[in-house]
């Protein structure tokens, strides 16, 4: 009987029946991972913040984030004391490494060249970002923080790591129903921009064919060297961000280098090959795993979560009116008429909102391929979410 008590004293039964909230995380822990692996929505960082999640709710299992340790802590004292995750967390979050340089792989898998033949469409990736500023306001004024609601708000610039590196700096304890907010969002884009979409627009404008608009106004402007222009415009753009928001620089400087190394060709084509797949993949990982690791019972399941997820779907759905509405203003006043669908791209789901709101316009109109027109905003959204993020930062912290 004794070896029998010795066993389960060593197991973590006692403080399951103690602490019955630890298995609702459990369950959400497998849902995260049911919707990544057999949904496949946004596998690739699901199921890491899923298992986080799972390692993190094993009552004694130390797996948990303890947020706001004593910054008197050494690293290898963390590691001793409170975990092999609490290493990681410290490490590569609370340091701010980790968007940076998920933003690099993402630079490295962009191609600027959709954005830069159709710069005027670029405008309504910006306008999509009134999501954020919307509900900012909106959380301050039922209670959070300016800080929290900031957080809270980047969620509709539709990005992960701007989500992240945002709520880091400015509500570090919001962290992890912040990140699950955004890339749930994320994974629902192809259900939230049709429904936005068909409250918000008029068949005939969804009938907009933009080759033929083409064909009745054609640019004026015409690029001759793309290639040039694809390597300056990465060092123009850091240039004046960095100079107008300083805050702005980890993120957009780490995009505009990934991109660059891209665009210069075979001369560095092993650091593209590096940051795209070797560095972009290892940083997706941890950045899941430690994220996910903040979620437990006592940060995620209470009042703030819940209107943590309203708000984060509200401002979600805000960048996709912004964009629409924008694109209807602008419509208004120009001869050559653009697709509303093109200004629902402009947040930052990339590829994912081009794709879904070329698949809208083709149903309309099988002859209808709005891809390429579509990127060019959804492209500028990334940039624009990571400018906002740091305006917020600059303003808030």
């Amino acid at each position: 009987m004794d070896f029998l008590s010795k066993l389960y004293e060593m197991s973590a039964f006692d403080e399951l029946a103690v602490t019955p909230a630890y298995l609702l995380m459990l369950l959400i822990a497998f849902l995260l991972l049911y919707l990544g692996i057999f949904k496949k929505y946004e596998p690739l960082l699901l199921i890491p913040i899923g298992f986080g999640v799972l390692l993190a709710n094993f009552p004694t299992g130390d797996m948990a984030v303890i947020q706001d340790l004593d910054n008197n802590y050494s690293i290898f004292k963390v590691a001793k004391e409170y975990g092999i995750m609490n290493m990681l967390y410290y490490t590569l979050i609370k340091t701010g490494l980790l968007p940076p340089l998920i933003f690099l792989g993402v630079g490295a898998m962009t191609d600027f060249g959709p954005m830069l033949r159709n710069l005027r469409l670029a405008f309504f990736g910006a306008a999509a970002q009134i999501g954020i500023f919307t509900v900012l306001f909106g959380a301050i004024a039922i209670g959070f923080s300016p800080q929290e609601a900031g957080a809270l708000g980047i969620i509709g610039g539709a990005d992960g790591p701007t989500a992240i590196y945002t709520a880091n700096e400015l509500a570090p304890h919001m962290l992890g129903p912040i990140a699950i907010a955004a890339y749930s969002y994320m994974a629902l884009v192809p259900v939230i921009i049709p429904l936005v979409v068909r409250f918000t627009t008029s068949e005939k404008e969804l009938m907009i064919n933009m080759k033929e608009q083409d064909k009745l106004y054609p640019s004026k402007v015409k690029i001759k060297n793309l290639k040039l222009v694809k390597i300056l415009f990465p060092l123009v753009l850091v240039t004046i961000i960095s100079l107008l928001v300083p805050a702005a620089t980890p993120l957009i400087g780490m995009l505009l280098f990934g991109n660059l190394i891209k665009e210069i060709g075979s001369d560095t084509n092993r650091l593209f090959e590096a940051a795209s797949s070797t560095i972009m993949n290892t940083a997706t990982i941890f950045l899941g795993l430690t994220v996910g690791a903040t979620m437990t019972a006592q940060t995620f399941l209470n009042k703030d979560t819940l209107l943590i997820i309203v708000g984060g779907f509200l401002a979600f759905a805000i960048s996709i009116m912004g964009g629409i509405i924008a694109v209807k203003i602008y419509n208004l006043f120009a001869k050559k008429k653009i697709n509303p669908l093109i200004g629902a791209t402009g947040l930052s789901a990339v590829p994912m909102a081009s794709r879904v709101a070329n698949e809208i316009a083709l149903k309309k109109d099988p002859s209808n391929h709005i891809l390429q027109y579509c990127m060019s905003s959804n492209i500028s959204g990334v940039i624009g979410s990571a400018v906002a993020a740091g305006v917020l930062i600059s303003f808030l912290s």
